[in-house]
């Protein structure tokens, strides 16, 4: 061993991690080198010496582990692979985990549920599952992020809690207990979710690969397809402006083009043969735009969609951002953004592909060509604030220090508010930013201004946004699965000197997920709208503005969407206590034996269905989704009145009227005074004159004409008859029967007489 340390260091290669294993009775260290990267050594009862094993990886490693059950050794590779290895087999690994865009440097196993935790540096912690060798589990942006760092990596399994250290800092993760009864819509987390308003139908895809198709109006899955990329996770999706084509990112490095048929018909080499993490698609006229893991746009030119596999193109307007973009969004007919992990929001020409202006919530600055002032000074005096605090500053309170902290300000989600036609004129908010420190910002891309900016979810980290196509209203989701609803209809509607810093109307905040919430889409169905939300919990669910259940796609039981909206919407001017009770209590999600008197004063009552083989079926097993017992009671007392009489209901706050209208509201039942006397109808007091039967006429026995061809037979056959008397004959027959026609008609004038 003395000997090896030497050569080491003489080649200048880092011996990283040394440990003794007792279940394999072994020495394992391991280095940097690509040549006996990790060495096996044991001491034999009959030798003096100890015998030696070594595996050979590819650049080196930084660390490994070792599961005693499984027996393999785990090794984080410097190539971003995580190779899985048998001590007794050194030629090759045993498996290998793909999926890192960055080198990995620590792995640990999770013995117990046969699992491995890898982390690499670039922050992205991952969970494997090691009989499947399949990614269950990505955690990103939820880190302090810094250039040089020193990671120590420890998973204690008895308490469930994994401890990273970062340099001077400790970060804490804690495992949440799982419900084994939750209705799983996907076998794996579920990463994004689009709504194709032309079929009408969901589109959903999991870190397995896998892309489902679900019938919006009743949650059936109507068709699916496996592997698109192999093993590598999906993690994001979009769709062509004709939605007939849909386009899947996965770390991998590629982007497939798709019909609906499950054809691909290109494929886009994005991370040129590596390893790079996708977070949006941005599908354009001429272009396709591509951000998620560098400081530049990846373009691809549909011009050049003339064969299969199709590479990128250099952005004309350079590197803008100092770090990594992670969205963008674009304004008809040229406007550009893009939002960065470091907080800035760089406007662009999308016909010239240059940029022309950076927004951050501390700050503005004009851009400049390169020639003029170095990105790194300008940089630095656009950082540059007034040390105290403005007025509108302080209404943040303590939260101000968090929102400065690295990484709090990253700007996950962008959208334009389209619908908005008169903030040209009249200014006002165009633009919604969301990201890392929970909060949602107002800009006004036109002057250069950040408008408004709230907590929308406080102490969570990230969040997600949409918003719907009229503007009317937003969605926010966060990483412990909690969604809420927000009225910004009227919200910074015109330009102000001073920021707002009140929130807009909540409508509704409930828990449809227990974790981390990945996709939102807010879709009409119908003339009400919907709001779909996806998560790491392998559900997709949907629910009603307004306050409806909460319904999980591939639940046992099909929804029917006719029966959510018997009532109409609720008027959104609420009081504020009934905001904050709404934001304390979780919306219930009830079985079928409770009746639908238990529902919440903000939801909307169920119409029963005729048809026993489709009902409504609310998933009872969601967790933390109950309400006390006294404010049911309450809420029957309520509704027992509206049913007797007290239909219509004022809000203090609102002269506005919203009522819930039943089948039979309207009816006045009580018994009757007196019985009035019933005059008994003619066709009683006289029957025989409406119900005698006729008599029946008699049938004038008229005998028989004989055929044209018996008669045709007797003129030329009957050779002893002459025409003469054959003419006498059809005269006698004649006569006969008009002597009988006359006898029934005396007969029947005697018999009416």
């Amino acid at each position: 061993m003395q000997l090896q340390t030497n050569s080491l260091k003489q080649k200048n290669i880092k011996k990283v991690q040394v440990t003794y294993n007792a279940s394999l009775d072994a020495i394992i260290s391991s280095t940097t080198s690509n040549t006996n990267t990790v060495v096996l050594a044991w001491r034999e009862k009959s030798r003096k010496h100890l015998k030696m094993t070594s595996f050979n990886v590819a650049e080196g490693i930084h660390a490994f582990d070792y599961h005693s059950q499984l027996n393999l050794i785990a090794t984080a590779g410097i190539n971003n692979k995580v190779c899985l290895w048998n001590p007794y087999v050194v030629s090759k690994p045993v498996g290998v985990l793909w999926g890192h865009s960055a080198s990995v440097i620590a792995v640990q196993f999770f013995a117990a549920r046969k699992q491995l935790f890898s982390f690499s540096k670039d922050k992205v912690l991952r969970l494997w599952d090691i009989q499947h060798q399949l990614s269950i589990q990505r955690i990103a942006c939820s880190f302090p992020k810094s250039q040089d760092l020193r990671c120590l990596f420890h998973f204690d399994e008895a308490h469930g809690r994994l401890f990273i250290s970062f340099n001077n800092q400790l970060a804490l993760l804690a495992m949440k207990s799982e419900a084994s009864t939750r209705v799983k819509s996907h076998k794996t987390a579920v990463t994004c979710v689009l709504y194709n308003s032309v079929l009408k139908q969901v589109i959903s895809s999991d870190v397995g690969s896998t892309v489902s198709f679900w019938r919006i109006d009743t949650g059936q899955k109507i068709k699916q397809f496996t592997g698109c990329h192999g093993n590598a996770e999906i993690s994001t999706m979009a769709l062509d402006a004709n939605e007939t084509r849909l386009l899947t990112g996965s770390t991998d490095g590629t982007i497939k083009v798709w019909d609906f048929s499950g054809y691909c018909h290109h494929t886009l080499n994005v991370g040129r043969e590596g390893a790079v993490d996708i977070s949006q698609i941005l599908v354009l006229k001429k272009t396709i735009l591509v951000t998620g893991w560098e400081r530049a746009i990846t373009v691809f030119r549909l011009q050049n969609f003339n064969h299969f596999f199709i590479q990128p193109e250099k952005w004309k307007g350079g590197i803008e951002h100092r770090g990594d973009i992670l969205c963008a969004a674009f304004l008809p007919p040229q406007t550009l953004v893009t939002g960065s992990y470091d907080g800035e929001i760089v406007l662009w020409n999308n016909s010239t592909e240059k940029a022309h202006y950076v927004l951050h919530p501390d700050y503005q600055r004009l851009l400049k060509s390169k020639s003029d002032t170095e990105p790194q000074k300008l940089l630095g005096a656009g950082r540059s604030r007034s040390p105290r605090p403005g007025p509108n500053q302080a209404a943040l309170g303590a939260h101000s220090l968090e929102t400065h902290t690295e990484g709090n300000d990253a700007v996950v989600g962008l959208h334009f508010l389209e619908a908005r036609k008169t903030t040209a004129k009249t200014g006002g908010a165009n633009l919604v930013s969301c990201g890392g420190s929970g909060y949602v910002r107002f800009w006004d891309t036109r002057k250069k201004q950040l408008l408004a900016e709230f907590l929308a979810h406080g102490g969570v980290g990230s969040i997600i946004m949409s918003t719907d196509k009229s503007n009317q209203y937003l969605a926010t989701g966060d990483l412990d699965g909690r969604l809420k609803i927000w009225d910004i209809e009227e919200y910074c509607l015109n330009s102000s000197k001073s920021k707002i810093t009140q929130a807009p109307t909540l409508i509704r905040s409930f828990r449809p997920h227990e974790d981390q919430i990945s996709s939102l889409e807010m879709c009409k169905l119908g003339g009400h709208l919907l709001i779909i939300s996806s998560s790491a919990d392998c559900s997709i669910c949907v629910t009603d503005v307004c306050g409806a259940s909460v319904w999980i796609f591939g639940q046992a039981k099909h929804w029917q969407t006719e029966n959510w909206f018997s009532l109409p919407k609720r008027d959104t001017n609420l009081m504020k206590s009934d905001i904050q009770e709404e934001s304390i209590r979780e919306i219930p999600l009830l079985s079928k034996k409770e009746s639908w008197l238990d529902l919440p004063e903000h939801s909307l009552l169920d119409k029963k269905n005729k048809d026993d083989t489709t009902f409504n079926v609310r998933p009872s097993e969601v967790i933390n989704l109950g309400i006390k017992y006294k404010e049911r009671n309450i809420f029957r007392k309520k509704t027992h009145n509206l049913y007797n009489g007290k239909v219509m209901q004022k809000s203090p706050a609102s002269p506005k009227t919203y009522c819930y209208e039943g089948t039979f509201r309207s009816l006045s039942i009580g018994a009757l005074k007196e019985l009035p006397e019933v005059k008994k109808p003619a066709f009683l007091l006289d029957p025989e004159t409406y119900f005698r039967e006729k008599p029946e006429e008699e049938c004038s026995q008229i005998p028989e004409l004989p055929l044209l061809s018996e008669t045709l037979k007797a003129v030329f056959d009957e050779k002893n008859l002459f025409p003469k008397e054959i003419l006498d004959r059809e005269r006698r027959a004649k006569q006969l029967c008009q002597e009988t026609s006359s006898e029934v008609k005396i007969k029947r004038n005697k018999k009416q007489l």
